[in-house]
């Protein structure tokens, strides 16, 4: 369901919207100021810097627990092709007693599956929605934070390539492969390591939050959470090791051709003064 409502300057202002029993979420993608003052609106007793939150990019993960609902920040990855690095893409969640509302720039690709699946597939709708807010709270962090394990998966298979190729390929090239990856991984162990607290957190207060029996739930995300940090942390390490090897092995190959030009010259010395004096 969308909800469009005109505006001056012949704008119209789009709030994405599917309701199930008693349960309705409201998806705004890159939410315009507009967007963002019928929020206000609907739900008056959201905090006026959560709503803030909502229009802003540049937020820290965080968690606010309120009387009436909870306000999460979160970042999670998404690849950029162009650059081959997994950048931050941020999503802002506020759940309360009958609504969950998410607001993000449209990036992340779990999410934006979640909820057309949700919008034309009314089993799927029951099964997000059919639970109440925090049930579907907890499926949409669970889906978003499911989806790094791939983007860690073919981490996994490029340090692999590397370890095969490092004694094989000419050794600027794999400097150059193992810098780019390195890269990468310094940026996903960033925002993995940003989530980990405010999900502990929440974790800490959900049976004080919601009245649901949600907390085996939210151990599960804080296991998964964890093991995504032991991975990109162990990532880290091979691929420091890998750069000091190959290092080395460059620095081994320099020295071999030094060799060889020493002695050429040596050779070629005697040669030189004799020519010089004739």
């Amino acid at each position: 369901m969308r909800f469009a409502v005109s505006c001056t300057h012949n704008t119209t202002m789009t709030i994405y919207s599917v309701s199930h029993g008693s349960t309705t979420w409201m998806n705004l993608i890159e939410p315009t100021q507009r967007d963002i003052e019928a929020i206000q609106r609907a739900y008056p007793f959201i905090h006026p810097l959560n709503i803030e939150d909502m229009s802003s990019i540049s937020e820290r993960p965080k968690i606010d627990l309120e009387d009436e609902y909870v306000f999460t920040v979160l970042h999670f990855p998404r690849w950029d092709e162009k650059l081959r690095l997994s950048r931050s893409s941020e999503v802002d969640i506020g759940v309360g007693r009958g609504f969950l509302i998410t607001s993000h720039d449209g990036s992340l690709k779990p999410l934006e599956r979640l909820y057309r699946g949700v919008e034309s597939d009314i089993e799927k709708r029951d099964l997000l929605l059919g639970k109440g807010a925090a049930h579907a709270y907890y499926l949409v962090i669970d889906a978003l934070v499911d989806h790094m394990f791939p983007i860690l998966r073919k981490v996994d298979q490029n340090i692999r390539m590397l370890e095969e190729r490092i004694f094989i390929d000419e050794g600027r090239v794999i400097i150059r492969e193992i810098a780019v990856l390195r890269r990468d991984i310094i940026a996903l162990r960033r925002i993995i390591r940003q989530i980990v607290p405010t999900i502990e957190t929440l974790d800490r207060y959900v049976g004080h939050v919601f009245r649901d029996d949600l907390e085996d739930y939210f151990d599960d995300i804080v296991d998964h959470i964890h093991r995504a940090r032991d991975i990109i942390d162990e990532d880290s390490e091979v691929i420091a090791n890998l750069a000091d090897t190959a290092d080395k092995l460059l620095s081994h190959r320099l020295n071999n051709i030094i060799r060889v030009l020493t002695v050429f010259s040596v050779i070629m010395l005697p040669l030189t003064l004799l020519s010089s004096n004739y």
